[in-house]
Parts: C-alpha cells; sequence; structure tokens
C-alpha cells in the first residue's frame, strides 16, 4: 500500500467514525452505554456493546478486514467505558479512536493482518 492510499484510508476511518460516534450513535446510545449513569431497564453493556460494534463493522466494512473489525470493537468499548468512568476526558477518548485507526493502517499496510 502506496503513502497515498494509506493516507486515504486513514481519511475513510475517520469520516466513518465521526458518522458512527455522532449521528448514529444518538442520545439513546450516548446516555444508556454508562454503566455508571444507567438507564433504568437498560443494560449499559448491550448499549455499549451495540454502539462498539457499529464502530467495528464501519471499520471492517472500509477495511475488508474482519480482524481490524473485532479489534476496533474491543478497543472502542474499553475506551468509551473509561470515558464513561471519567478516567480519561472527552478529547483524550477522541484522541484514542484517532490513533487506533492509525494503528488499523499501519496493521494493513504492513501486511500484518494475515489476511483476515
Amino acid at each position: 500500500m502506496d503513502h497515498y492510499a494509506a493516507l486515504g484510508l486513514f481519511a475513510l476511518l475517520v469520516a466513518a467514525h465521526a458518522l458512527a460516534d455522532y449521528p448514529l450513535q444518538g442520545e439513546f446510545l450516548a446516555r444508556a452505554k454508562n454503566r455508571f449513569n444507567p438507564v433504568p431497564g437498560v443494560p449499559w453493556y448491550q448499549a455499549l456493546g451495540a454502539h462498539a460494534v457499529i464502530h467495528g463493522g464501519m471499520v471492517g466494512l472500509i477495511t475488508g478486514s474482519l480482524l481490524l473489525g473485532v479489534l476496533e470493537v474491543l478497543a472502542h468499548f474499553v475506551i468509551d467505558d473509561c470515558k464513561c468512568a471519567r478516567r480519561i476526558g472527552f478529547n483524550t477518548d477522541q484522541a484514542l479512536h484517532v490513533a487506533c485507526k492509525a494503528v488499523w493502517v499501519v496493521l494493513l499496510a504492513t501486511g500484518l493482518t494475515g489476511g483476515w
């Protein structure tokens, strides 16, 4: 993968992140995913899991890699849970999500995904 293709892939991943983290998350998931301030009757892990799966699906579709989609689900779940726990702030949360996208591009560009 050349530098232009890698940069284009990174740009698509960041754009998909913005789409999944804002309009596709919505008010319900944004509130329900917080186990420290749960929505009564809604299992927080289902809401956070659904939100993370939306992100993983975006990464998997864009990269064509099931492995990277699964890694995104796991990373997004942990990062957002840390934000909900107030261990990290909003800007750190977003920076970590974008850093993950950079890691996914490097893994693809270097062939370390093993064709998954």
